[in-house]
């Protein structure tokens, strides 16, 4: 889904089919986006994994489509294809229930609808096939569903012939009709006219030729307030608010030289990072803050789970794997004897169900992860008792400035 110019994934609405094998969801899919994206067989489970199609969708804007393999395969190789289709549940803004048109209601598609009622997740029930439903006998349509458009939750539709298949997409498009209004990254921090300052180390850490994502978001939320961003590196810092004629609204920086950028920056100045903006735009900043307090409390063997939504080519000095680990390490040892938690690692759609036995979860900006599987993950770790912060709030912590970073927030 890459290009430069589009949509970033995490921020699209993110629209999933599931249902039974061999009920027609990656026709149906392929049907939605007129492209052949499935493989498509009427051998059942043909979807092995799931498939992620990028597209705009009106009048929804930019959107994701999810084909999901079968929730009733079985099987060792069946079970780890269903759980890789309930993997998908944690990010689906927007459900479509595929069933048979000739076949009765089945008690799988009832149980996932209920599924959706408690997550808050809107669905839609499609009944595909209805050409093969059309050519049943009289006796045998008696048990089917009511034919045609009976009400706004369901639908019939034929992949096969595209029947339906506009109709399908004005439903799925009027089911987020006020949940797409976008929670403001840094635009409600500021005013027009405002100078923000952002600080943008490049070291061996940083992808070559180009800015991280949260960092290019930051820009665009600045210059849709109509304020002004003005980008340098940290060894550049103290010469840029020099030449300021009066002071910034804001300094946001990367969360890894926080502790330069806030002997640098004056203490009547606003200072934030990208996380930390993150953390609030995709999670949930107080409870990520309190989380942090956990890191006073690790002790040698606590386990600690550090947490990537993307995958990446990992650098010697990689943030999640070698240098939160050694700043824990450091902050809760001591000259005589540094202590030693016990690290676990995850990255991409992997995360736990079960993170009942780490001390501290850890978790990454989430730019890569739309607001719902951020949720989610909150969610697990709130439900379960585990205190849980991102990269930007724990190094703001281990660093002193956290009450200082989080202080601009509270005039929102």
């Amino acid at each position: 889904m890459g290009g430069m110019n589009q949509t970033p994934a995490g921020e699209r609405v993110h629209i999933a089919f599931f249902g039974r094998r061999n009920v027609g969801k990656s026709s149906l899919m392929n049907a939605f986006t007129g492209q052949d994206l499935s493989v498509v067989s009427p051998v059942e489970g043909t979807t092995t994994d799931a498939v992620y199609k990028a597209m705009e969708l009106w009048p929804l804007g930019p959107v994701v489509l999810i084909d999901t393999p079968g929730l009733d395969d079985t099987g060792e190789l069946g079970e780890k294809r269903v759980q890789k289709a309930k993997q998908v549940m944690q990010k689906a803004d927007i459900a479509i229930v595929v069933a048979e048109a000739a076949s009765p209601p089945q008690a799988a598609e009832r149980k996932l609808i209920l599924e959706f009622e408690r997550k808050g997740i809107p669905w839609l029930l499609v009944y595909n096939k209805e050409d093969l439903a059309r050519e049943l006998p009289a006796e045998q349509k008696e048990d089917l569903p009511e034919r045609g458009m009976d009400d706004k939750r369901t639908l019939r539709v034929s992949a096969k012939t595209g029947f339906h298949i506009r109709e399908l997409k004005e439903r799925v498009a009027a089911l987020l009709p006020g949940e797409t209004v976008e929670k403001p990254l840094i635009g409600d921090l500021l005013s027009r006219g405002d100078t923000v300052v952002l600080v943008v180390p490049i070291d061996a850490g940083a992808p070559k030729g180009r800015l991280i994502l949260p960092q290019q978001q930051v820009i665009r939320g600045v210059l849709e307030a109509g304020a002004s961003a003005l980008v340098c590196r940290d060894s550049e810092l103290e010469e840029t608010l020099q030449k300021l004629v009066s002071p910034p609204r804001l300094v946001v920086t990367d969360s890894q030289v926080f502790d330069r950028v806030g002997r640098i920056v004056p203490e009547s100045v606003p200072l934030t990072s990208f996380s930390i903006l993150m953390a609030r735009y995709k999670g949930d900043l107080a409870q990520l803050a309190e989380g942090a307090k956990a890191v006073e409390r690790l002790g040698d063997g606590d386990r600690v789970l550090i947490c990537e939504g993307c995958t990446h080519h990992r650098q010697c000095e990689d943030i999640g794997t070698v240098k939160i680990p050694n700043l824990i390490r450091r902050y809760t040892g001591n000259q005589q004897n540094v202590c030693e938690p016990e690290f676990s690692f995850t990255s991409g759609t992997e995360f736990p169900t079960d993170v009942s036995s780490y001390k501290l979860v850890v978790h990454c900006g989430g730019c890569m992860l739309n607001r719902r599987e951020m949720q989610y993950r909150l969610e697990r770790c709130r439900e379960q008792g585990v205190p849980v912060t991102n990269y930007g709030v724990l190094i703001a912590r281990l660093n002193g400035i956290l009450e200082r970073a989080v202080g601009i927030f509270k005039s929102v």
